[in-house]
């Protein structure tokens, strides 16, 4: 069973699973300020889930692709969209700051 390493938690998770849903269940501040309120709720369209994914994970599908290639994200930034990404294996999550997690200030790290 992979492991998700995000905000100073360790969550073991099923292979398979979405990293948002996963994220959310053990009460990872995914979202920012009013990110909390106002977001797509997984459909993928608005990008505020954005976070840096390091490890096995699934490639970005087009609903992503597309959102990601609208600013204020970019595709040449390292990031994923949670609510489009299947966990495959272990992880580690890094959130940065900016109403999408589009800036360059890291909010949190995998260690917390």
């Amino acid at each position: 069973m992979p492991n998700v390493l995000a905000q100073g938690k360790t969550i073991e998770c099923k292979s398979g699973e979405n990293l948002r849903q996963v994220l959310l269940q053990h009460t990872v501040d995914l979202y920012r300020n009013q990110a909390k309120l106002i977001n797509c709720h997984g459909v993928g369209t608005c990008g505020t889930c954005a976070v840096m994914v390091e490890g096995d994970v699934s490639e970005a599908n087009w609903r992503e692709t597309a959102r990601r290639s609208l600013p204020p994200h970019s595709l040449t930034q390292n990031r994923r969209l949670a609510c489009q990404t299947t966990i495959l294996g272990d992880i580690k999550i890094t959130k940065f700051d900016g109403f999408w997690g589009q800036g360059d200030t890291v909010v949190w790290t995998p260690g917390g």
